[in-house]
């Protein structure tokens, strides 16, 4: 069986199912700011051809779209719409993988392209929302704890730290240069997950998000948020011993 290529075929143009509803204001998401990161999060969806629901201010049913290029110096970038915006303020939803969701809000005229009514150049926002929708709360690995995630992609090895995990997913830290072998729907085989010196578990996972970011220590740093795809019975047991066991310990 061949392995699945680096990058997935692009999304075909959205269709009225992809719409997204807006962040819940009771929710709480995190901001992305650094304009690197929401770069490459562009980047990352325009890539995929994932949709994008637009709400322009005032109009009652949303725009569909998709981003269709980033320029690759510039705060720029294209939208490829199914149908004119109206000039004002427009919030913009879409998905990032499976269990993520990406929201700014941008003002413009909305004005196509000469000669090319479905492409409208746009801006980066100054700022992002991100929520992480998880299906289980994670907790967060020590600092200095024996933690991480091996396995075997394309022939090559991969050990990456393994920053949170829960009984339903893990977090992982990747270097740019091993995230370019990684993509949100990649299924990894048979991960080792190190969590903690005398504990070890072996469970297939998907990737559902990748994000850039920023550490003052380590540098350009990615971001892989893993759901369990497949775990044997005896381990996911395992697993919920040691995240019910450690909850506890946290909370008091």
């Amino acid at each position: 069986m061949t392995d699945t290529p680096n990058h997935p075929p692009r999304k075909g143009p959205p269709r009225p199912c992809d719409v997204l509803e807006r962040i819940n204001g009771s929710a709480t998401p995190h901001e992305m700011r650094d304009p690197f990161d929401i770069g490459e999060t562009f980047t990352s969806l325009a890539a995929s051809g994932e949709a994008l629901t637009i709400y322009p201010s005032g109009l009652a049913d949303p725009v569909l779209a998709r981003i269709d290029a980033v320029h690759p110096e510039e705060p720029h970038f294209t939208l490829d719409v199914l149908k004119q915006i109206p000039p004002g303020r427009a919030t913009f939803v879409a998905a990032l993988g499976g269990n993520a969701k990406l929201q700014f809000d941008l003002t413009g005229e909305w004005i196509p392209q000469p000669g090319m009514p479905n492409m409208v150049p746009a801006v980066f926002p100054e700022s992002c929302l991100v929520l992480n929708r998880r299906a289980a709360p994670r907790l967060d690995t020590p600092i200095n704890g024996s933690y991480a995630a091996t396995f075997t992609l394309l022939n090559k090895q991969f050990e990456l730290p393994l920053c949170d995990y829960s009984t339903s997913g893990v977090g992982l830290r990747a270097t740019p240069d091993q995230a370019v072998e990684l993509y949100v729907g990649r299924k990894l085989k048979s991960v080792r997950l190190q969590l903690g010196p005398a504990l070890a578990i072996v469970a297939d996972l998907e990737i559902r998000l990748l994000r850039p970011f920023r550490s003052f220590l380590l540098g350009e740093q990615v971001q892989v948020g893993c759901s369990i795809d497949n775990i044997e019975m005896q381990m996911q047991q395992t697993l919920q011993r040691l995240v019910t066991s450690n909850r506890g310990r946290q909370a008091a």
